[in-house]
Formats: structure tokens, sequence, C-alpha cells
């Protein structure tokens, strides 16, 4: 932390809402300073390292970079920077993902105000916090993995078919007849459930554990 009395927090989330209400209910704690706002991954990575936060909170479903392409980024160009991941899911593939990405806490989004703002200060002083549902993710995870791509519904596996035949996602969209848009989050999903970065790694992961037909 740059300053001991003040903790400085992004809020990085597609949804404007969202990112206001945060602002919004953080704003009135003397030692919380919301510096920065961001709507994808690209642009919180970006001003990171303008802004110098103390802590993100991290949207992980997002269009373009997800959150946890975004955590690793800014953990690797920052690692003072502490990441906690902010979202509605907590999956087991998800949480294990953000927490190797090197986030410090993973919590919901239906987590409660006292709950919040201690998680951010625990996260400035360099302690971890669990969402409950994260906690038991990582214990089924440690006592019944599931195999990868387990969790991919229908439309996702069929993306992760036409990004195996090379399909960019401009090509993907014409395809399923969907705007670019669509296809865009539809990878991301993709890429978060195999707990992956880039197209490359999800291919890869998709032809040794042969997750589309023919593989």
């Amino acid at each position: 932390m740059t300053d001991t009395s003040e903790i400085r927090v992004m809020i990085v989330d597609d949804h404007r809402v969202v990112r206001s209400g945060l602002k919004t209910f953080l704003l009135t704690f003397d030692d919380l300073k919301v510096v920065a706002e961001a709507s994808a991954g690209e642009e919180a990575v970006r001003l990171c390292a303008e802004v110098k936060p103390d802590v993100v909170l991290m949207d992980l479903v997002m269009p373009g970079m997800g959150g946890i392409a975004a955590t690793r980024a800014i953990r690797e160009r920052r690692p003072q920077t502490q990441v906690i991941a902010l979202t509605s899911f907590g999956d087991q593939e998800r949480v294990q993902a953000v927490l190797k990405a090197g986030a410090i806490g993973y919590l919901l989004k239906d987590v409660s105000d006292i709950e919040l703002v201690t998680a951010i200060r625990n996260a400035a002083a360099g302690r971890p916090t669990l969402a409950a549902d994260a906690q038991r993710a990582l214990i089924q995870a440690t006592t019944n993995p599931k195999p990868p791509g387990s969790d991919l519904t229908e439309r996702e596996r069929e993306v992760l078919a036409l990004m195996v035949k090379g399909m960019s996602n401009d090509e993907i969209a014409a395809h399923l007849t969907v705007r670019p848009s669509t296809a865009k989050f539809h990878v991301g999903n993709v890429l978060s459930k195999l707990g992956v970065d880039t197209r490359t790694e999800a291919v890869a992961l998709a032809l040794n554990n042969h997750l589309v037909e023919g593989t």
C-alpha cells in the first residue's frame, strides 16, 4: 500500500450500474479511495499501470480479455497490487484458475457490505479472503476433480470445435449466425471454464483431452 491510511481501489466490471454502485458504497469509507474504473480486462491492465491501485475488484466474465487473464497480467506487471475476484460464479474451475493467476481473494457478488470492506482491507494487508462457496469449490477440486471441459454447455462445445478448426471470432459468429460480440462472449466463457488464457491453450487442451468430436 502506498499510504497506510488510504487504500486505493480499482473496480473492474463490464456493467456500469455495478461499478457505480460499488463506487458509491466504497466512498462512504474514509480509508478507501476509488482511483479508477474499467469495463474490460484490457482497460484494467492499462489503467493499473497508470493509477497504481492497492486492490482491484475484478469481475471474471467480461467481453474481450476476461478477469482471469487480466488478473494474471496485473500481477505479473505490478505484483504489489492485490486482486479480489468479485463474481456471480462459484464453480471450482474459475476459483482455481483465478487463484492460480494470482488473486488473493474470491467473493461472490451477494457478499455483505462488511465482508466486502473487510476483504479489501485484508487484501491490502496481504491477507486472503475466500467466500464459503469458493472454499467448497477448492475442497471439491481436491477430493473429486472434474475432467477438463466437463462444465461446458452444448453451445460452448460447438464454439470450441470451431476454435479447433482455426476459426476467428468473426468466422465463428458467421457460422453460428450470431453477432461477433456474442461469439466473443462464448469464446471468453470457454477460456474461463478451461482455465486457460489463450485460444492456442484452449485448442491444445481440447485436442489432448478429446473434448470435441473427431479429435
